[in-house]
């Protein structure tokens, strides 16, 4: 498998499965963001999703993957770091404003950054029309949070912090995106890096969320949140390890743009789950995320 992945690297064939790749894991990232936010408390549910690829991904490292080359573990203890900052400022985020509002900043900061940060770190650059569709984008999303900011948020006490600690984690999604991409590059086997990702990614949430349940008044039960944690750990798996995947084979950019179509997959489990009104104007600004993207795709 890993040897028909790299195969694929720098090919047409590789390209169209980058966009497959971004797209998936932008429908299981607004998936993973309703799941962390659901009606769990954000910090155990991320406590519970992380122990929960932990686990999977602990044999796979172990006895099924290459073992990491030693210049690998100081990247891994990079990617340990800025993941860890990126969960608490997005359960800060979650814990103080309606993840409809929230959800849409976190994203919609993350696309403009990463770009930079892919020129920075790999010499990639856009053409003017890419650029416009990353403006389109964003002003989809932008406008998303805002009309959702007007017209379904009630308690807005909090809101303002809220809306400070998402735009500080859309900063950490552009870092991750391409720290993560710089580290799948750096492995010789992508899988290793995927697999020894999510085991070290794994440790610190748990133990929190753990001291965290033990003092709460009224715990939630336990098999419910389980559950959550292991419907989480699996999606997270196809999210997070189908956008390293895509930033393997092509461009960081236009995959991270692509991955922010998932505002527009969250704005529809908001209305096919959570049973939030999806009117006119929703539709158009959901539309408009969706144009940015394929200008993006197709305006190189």
């Amino acid at each position: 498998m890993s040897d028909w992945i790299l195969s694929l690297d720098g090919t047409e064939a590789g390209h169209t499965l980058a966009m497959v790749l971004a797209l998936t894991a932008a429908f299981l990232h607004a998936v993973f963001g309703a799941l962390q936010k659901g009606r769990h408390d954000p910090w155990l549910s991320r406590g519970a999703i992380d122990a929960s690829y932990g686990v999977i991904a602990l044999p796979l490292a172990l006895f099924v993957v290459p073992w990491p080359e030693p210049h690998m573990w100081p990247i891994f203890a990079g990617v340990f770091v800025i993941h860890l900052a990126y969960k608490i400022l997005q359960g800060l985020a979650y814990s103080r404003g309606a993840f409809t509002v929230v959800y849409p900043v976190v994203r919609g900061t993350g696309p403009f950054f990463t770009v930079i940060g892919a020129y920075i770190l790999f010499g990639e650059t856009f053409a003017p029309m890419q650029w416009l569709g990353i403006a389109v984008l964003m002003a989809g999303i932008f406008g998303l949070a805002v009309y959702n900011y007007i017209f379904l948020v009630e308690d807005r006490s909090t809101l303002g912090s809220a809306l400070a600690f998402a735009v500080a984690t859309g900063l950490f999604v552009a870092l991750y995106t391409t720290y993560d991409a710089y580290g799948i590059r750096a492995s010789a086997d992508p899988f290793t890096f995927l697999a020894w990702f999510f085991l070290i990614d794994s440790l610190a949430m748990p133990p929190y969320a753990l001291w965290r349940y033990r003092r709460m008044a009224e715990a939630p039960p336990l098999g419910p949140l389980a559950l959550r944690g292991l419907v989480g750990g699996l999606v997270a798996f196809g999210s997070f390890g189908s956008i390293m995947l895509a930033t393997r084979l092509d461009q960081v950019g236009e995959a991270a743009v692509l991955r922010e179509t998932s505002t527009v997959f969250a704005a529809l489990i908001g209305w096919l789950v959570l049973k939030e009104t999806v009117g006119p104007r929703r539709i158009a600004l959901m539309a408009l995320i969706a144009l940015g993207a394929v200008i993006v795709e197709f305006g190189g």
